[in-house]
């Protein structure tokens, strides 16, 4: 599976921080805007550090495979693959959260009650770094995992499989 483009991911939380910021704004005109988790950026960062930790012992554990140290544990390629999709999901649903946090963040910062919700503004804001963590962290899962490029050029001849041109034979 290729990786997400970073386009898309930003393309993602700026169509879902625009429909909270706007969904923000309808719900607080018709009563009062619920607070912010503070929960919300620590789960985050948590995620962060168990990609970013996860991407370093693989990397750490792949490196030591290809410089074949004795002793050495290989990756499984089911745990790569499972690895691969765990970054893959964490860093869509972390576009979409920061987007979320940051269309808050945006109302609250330039809504009507700007000093009263201060401390829920700085709380999404942190959601959104953390959120952006995550996809940092992922992608770096993803880099670490990335197989080499596929050469699908029909010219080019595979090992194995001999050449792609006819041969000829010498009859004396």
């Amino acid at each position: 599976m290729k990786p997400l483009r970073p386009t898309v991911l930003v393309a993602i939380a700026v169509v879902v921080g625009v429909l909270c910021w706007a969904g923000a704004r309808l719900w607080n005109s018709m009563g009062s805007l619920p607070g912010v988790p503070t929960a919300g950026p620590v789960v985050l960062a948590v995620i962060a550090v168990v990609l970013a930790a996860t991407g370093i012992s693989l990397r750490a554990r792949l490196r030591a495979q290809r410089e074949r140290v004795p002793g050495a544990r290989g990756v499984d390629p089911l745990v790569a693959a499972r690895a691969v999709v765990l970054s893959q999901a964490s860093e869509l649903v972390a576009a979409v959260v920061v987007g979320v946090y940051g269309g808050v963040c945006v109302y609250l910062f330039t809504g009507p009650e700007q000093a009263a919700r201060r401390d829920q503004a700085v709380v999404a804001l942190l959601a959104v770094v953390a959120g952006l963590a995550v996809i940092a962290a992922a992608r770096f899962v993803q880099h670490v995992l990335r197989l080499p490029d596929d050469d699908d050029d029909p010219r080019t001849p595979r090992s194995g499989t001999g050449s792609t041109t006819p041969t000829t034979r010498n009859r004396a």
